[in-house]
Order: C-alpha cells, then structure tokens, then sequence
C-alpha cells in the first residue's frame, strides 16, 4: 500500500514504518524534515501547502497530536492539545473528500480517555456511558473531526490505551524511580490500566488495513487489563527491584494538576472487534510483555 502518514516520527509512526517499511510506501507529514530518520520508501514532506486531494494514496494514518503529559492542563495547553488533532485531522478530511479516487481506509488516532474515568466494568466499543471531563471531550472532538469523510473511505478510530515500548513513552516515563526501587502503587492502585505493546500496536494497525469489516471505534489495548497495583508490581518484578511505597491521590494531583486524572483513574478496556476479527495478540498478558521490553 502507499500509506500517506501523519505523526510519522513520534512513538507509534515510527514504530509503524520501521516495521513495514519492507511491506508499504510511506509520505510522511513531519514539521521537521531534517531530524527525521531515513528509511528506504519513505518520503517526508513538512506542509500540506500544494496537496488538494490524497487521490495517489491507498490509505492515511493520522496520528499527529500534542504529548498528553509533560504540562500541566490549563486553558492555554488544553487548546493546544485539541487544536493539534482536530487541525490536522479536518485538513486531512478535506482532502480525502476532494479525492475522486479516495483512500480505501483511513485509520486516526484516539485514545481510551474518550471513556473517562470509569470502575472496573468491561468497556468495550459498544460502551455509551462516558465519564464527561477533558479526556472525553479532547478524544469526541478529534473523533467527530474523522467522522466528518463523506466518501466511501472506511474509517477507524484507535482508541488507543498505555502503549508499551522500549524506544519511549509511557513506560520511559514510568521506569525511573522502579529501577531504583522507588516505584509506587498511585492512588489505592485499584485504578485499571489498559495496556498494549508496541508490537500489537503495530500490528493491529496493519491488520485494520486490509480488514474490511472492521470499521468505527475500535480499541487498540491487550485483551488483559491489570490493576495500577498488579501493574507496579510487575514493573518491579521485571526490574529485580521491591515495590514498597504508596503515592496518595492528594500527592499525584499536587505534583501533575488535572492531568493527574489519567494517572489516579482508569477504564477495564478491551479489544472486541479486533479479536471478534481474528486479531491474535502477541502480547496478551503483561508479565510476558514486560519481559520483552526489559532486558
């Protein structure tokens, strides 16, 4: 396929490409051409200035956004961390519907925050009872700006939960203070955590592809969510290290604001559709998966 790709050197893009460049052809939307890493059958390009339809590509995968962690969400960041996914987004719709030969699929970012904070209840994508705070509202607003392809395009929203990986992100972010022996269980550690590993994130998007009954929402997370607590024990395992402190609520939400919500809440996510599809997960528990990452 020629793939026509937005955040193609953040975690996900770059894990993607990486792994199929053998197999796909790659444009690639950066807004830094010259640090972006070479890859054979991939072309960057760092405006969208001069393209008025996506006619030549086979598919778009639009993953381009703001980091969710890093600032604290105030008025200004919350805006930023919209706009940065709703933008691109609209722009991108815009030409798939100008296209007289349009992408056969297009497959755009979300995440599992559209559902909020929620208990242990199985959410899969059937799932109508969101939990109505900034999480949500940013995730309906980037999906509604997908929803707006008016051609025959098939479209599918990755609502994505903890992706996994050695090359960055949430477990990079995470891994310090374990390696130490410093790790904690945040707020009680009853919280789900919906996980996946890069591998499965990769893979599953590559299997959207070319699966035509798959469309609409579909949750990108292991089949075997864990607790925070299961979650911090088993990061410890696979550092050799003990897991012996406690962080309050009070204590994360003074230190990240009301980011914190993302860390003291949690959703029990689960893949159905792609597991109804025949999606089988390389990474379905989380000792296994950590294991992998950690040497």
């Amino acid at each position: 396929m020629k793939i026509f790709l937005t955040g193609g050197t953040g975690l996900i893009g770059q894990a993607f490409i990486k792994q199929f460049a053998d197999k796909h052809s790659f444009v690639v939307l950066t807004r830094n051409i010259e640090k972006a890493p070479a890859f054979k059958n991939v072309t960057y390009i760092d405006s969208l200035k001069g393209v008025d339809n996506l006619d030549e590509f086979d598919a778009v995968i639009n993953l381009q956004g703001e980091p969710i962690f890093g600032k604290r969400w105030n008025a200004y960041q919350k805006q930023k961390l919209i706009q940065s996914r709703v933008t691109v987004t609209q722009q991108l719709v815009v030409l798939i519907n100008n296209s007289t030969n349009p992408p056969s699929v297009l497959l755009s970012g979300s995440a599992i925050g559209y559902y909020g904070r929620q208990t242990d209840e199985h959410i899969d994508e059937e799932f109508s009872s969101p939990y109505q705070e900034f999480s949500h509202q940013l995730c309906k607003e980037w999906e509604n700006a997908a929803r707006k392809v008016t051609t025959d395009t098939r479209v599918c929203l990755l609502r994505t939960g903890i992706v996994l990986s050695d090359k960055g992100g949430a477990l990079a972010q995470m891994a310090p203070p374990f390696k130490f022996g410093l790790g904690a269980v945040i707020a009680g550690g009853q919280q789900q955590m919906s996980w996946i590993h890069i591998d499965d994130m990769t893979s599953a998007m590559d299997f959207l592809l070319t699966t035509e009954q798959i469309k609409g929402v579909v949750n990108f997370t292991a089949p075997n969510p864990v607790t925070n607590r299961v979650f911090s024990d088993a990061l410890a395992k696979a550092y050799r290290k003990p897991r012996l402190m406690c962080m309050p609520a009070f204590v994360v939400n003074a230190m990240f604001g009301e980011v914190a919500e993302l860390l003291v809440y949690g959703q029990h996510v689960v893949p159905a559709r792609l597991l109804n599809a025949g999606y089988q997960f390389h990474y379905s528990e989380l000792q296994p998966a950590l294991k992998n990452l950690i040497p």
